[in-house]
């Protein structure tokens, strides 16, 4: 089935990893991001992005200093259809935070995609699994924070973010 919707991982796979990123002007894109993603545009992909912000739960942020990181990120990429944010620490056990599969189903279902036709493209073993348990595709983008066991588990790997989306689109 042809994917008609690409989700991307925030930290790590759109922009640089700044951990517990609050302040809108350290947001930097990563190499080639902005063009993979008006590539899964232009191939007429709904686009979403799904992001695990645990330093909310762990009072490190704020809501709105998540929302002006996010802001920034739509400034430099163009508006997004979704944005699935777990705002949860680690110890909640709730079911949306990654590798958990609640974001990523509550994205399909607000684009009105089924999961299989769906691709989610992240940087680490919890985004190919929160995929996995939601039933979608995923590629795995790794960047040096990436373990090499997790390179070794993940079904489908790209070099970058331009790879993977033509491997989406392919």
């Amino acid at each position: 089935m042809a994917a008609r919707a690409v989700l991307f991982d925030r930290d790590g796979t759109l922009v640089e990893d700044v951990p517990y990123n609050g302040n809108p002007s350290l947001v930097r894109p990563m190499p080639g991001a902005v063009a993979a993603v008006a590539a899964a545009r232009a191939g007429g992909l709904a686009v979403g992005v799904v992001s695990n912000q645990s330093g909310i739960g762990r009072g490190l942020l704020t809501w709105d200093e998540v929302g002006a990181v996010n802001a920034r990120v739509e400034e430099i990429f163009g508006g997004f259809d979704t944005w699935q944010v777990c705002p949860h620490a680690p110890d909640e056990g709730c079911g949306c935070r990654k590798p958990e599969p609640g974001m990523v189903l509550a994205a399909c279902a607000e684009l009105g995609v089924l999961p299989e036709e769906t691709v989610f493209v992240g940087d680490i073993e919890a985004d190919v699994l929160a995929a996995e348990r939601a039933g979608t595709r995923s590629v795995l983008v790794p960047t040096p924070i990436t373990l090499l066991d997790e390179v070794r588990r993940a079904g489908t790997v790209a070099d970058d973010l331009p790879a993977a989306v033509r491997l989406v689109l392919s």
